[in-house]
């Protein structure tokens, strides 16, 4: 996770849980004068759009005092969704034997972007099956990961 990413989930998380909910993750995503501050939060009875909505209000209210970021940017406020998006290892210890895309900073046994079976988590160390063979990375080295919905 990127150095402001990792201070917003700080100054973030007591606001979050103090309301009920779980911060999933944090995203800020740089364009300018249209970057955005996108913030997951999660409950075990679901997410609705008040559930947003009042994150989004006291978030907003601490981010104005705070003022952690020295540009514009918009403040999104979400569930994580179908295709949940994973910010740690442990986070994937919920979803063993489901399938996630991920992406790697450097490739990896000659994969930087794959499609695996999550089969284990140990620490920061995460086994997928990709293709039949197993792989271990360490989170730390994943750009990018989410999970892959199973609709029946």
């Amino acid at each position: 996770m990127a150095r402001i990413e990792e201070r917003l989930v700080t100054m973030i998380e007591p606001a979050v849980a103090a309301l009920g909910f779980e911060l999933w993750g944090v995203e800020f995503v740089r364009a300018g004068k249209h970057s955005t501050l996108r913030v997951y939060i999660d409950h075990d009875n679901g997410i609705g759009v008040d559930d947003c909505a009042d994150v989004s209000h006291q978030v907003s209210a601490l981010l104005d005092v705070e003022d952690p970021i020295n540009s514009e940017y918009y403040l999104e406020v979400s569930s994580p969704g179908m295709e949940r998006p994973f910010f740690s290892a442990a986070q994937m210890n919920d979803y063993l034997g489901e399938t996630a895309v991920v992406e790697l900073t450097m490739a990896q046994q000659n994969r930087r972007k794959f499609k695996a079976v999550i089969k284990a988590v140990d620490g920061d160390a995460v086994e997928f099956e990709v293709e039949g063979e197993s792989m271990k990375v360490n989170y730390s080295t994943v750009k990018k990961a989410h999970l892959v919905p199973q609709l029946n």
